[in-house]
């Protein structure tokens, strides 16, 4: 049985590095730092571990809203393909920055891609 990208990347600790890397880096870009204002950051990221624990294949331990009612209070602030394309570039960054490889990399990207439409209510 193949192994899932949440074991490849290393699992729970791969995982918790990636979201608290990711932040710090959203959190200093410009393009999309305005959407976190006044967000609770440390249970932010708990939400975010928990659902790319489960995106990845991993155990299924997410319990938050599904991307649709997550982001539609964003999208009515204007969340566009430009602000997913800057999350997407500071995860491929984040995981550049952990040493995944570049295959697992895609595989990340392809599955956050998935949601795309969801995140954007559309």
């Amino acid at each position: 049985m193949s192994k899932s990208l949440y074991e490849k990347i290393g699992g729970e600790a791969a995982v918790n590095a990636a979201v608290d890397i990711f932040y710090r880096k959203v959190l200093a870009d410009d393009r999309i730092n305005r959407y976190f204002e006044g967000v609770d950051m440390e249970r932010q990221a708990a939400k975010q571990k928990a659902f790319l624990t489960f995106a990845f294949g991993g155990p299924n331990k997410y319990s938050g809203k599904d991307m649709r009612d997550g982001h539609a209070h964003l999208v009515k602030n204007g969340l566009n393909d430009s602000h997913f394309d800057a999350v997407m570039e500071n995860l491929g960054a984040t995981l550049k920055e952990l040493n995944v490889p570049g295959e697992l990399i895609a595989e990340a990207a392809a599955i956050a891609e998935s949601v795309r439409n969801d995140v954007l209510g559309r």
